[in-house]
């Protein structure tokens, strides 16, 4: 079965990809997460970001498009993460219980 379709970039997302390599050649030797930084700052003072919102605008077009593709294919019925991730949680948390049981039971016996 095809996997469900991955969100779109934001349009802040899109442009500091395509700002990275550049900040890096301003900044020699600057740390990843000060590129971040960095990229924030610059991304708050332009005055048009309508070309990045107009791509992200476009990419989440896209994306709900091959959403609604998706689930026409039968795709997202049970294939829920959430669900998987709760029920494996739930399962643990019963064998740990299980076996704190199983040590005040065998600690019981032995008296």
């Amino acid at each position: 079965m095809a996997e469900k379709p991955k969100r779109p970039l934001s349009a802040y997302m899109l442009w500091l990809n395509s700002a990275r390599e550049q900040i890096k050649k301003e900044n020699p030797g600057i740390k990843v997460t000060e590129i971040a930084k960095r990229g924030g700052e610059l991304w708050r003072a332009m005055k048009d970001k309508s070309e990045w919102e107009n791509k992200a605008a476009k990419m989440k077009d896209e994306y709900n498009k091959a959403v609604q593709e998706f689930e026409r294919n039968g795709g997202g019925k049970d294939s829920g993460k959430k669900k998987s991730k709760g029920a494996k949680k739930v399962a643990k948390k019963s064998k740990k219980k299980d076996s704190e049981d199983d040590d005040d039971e065998s600690g019981e016996e032995s008296d």
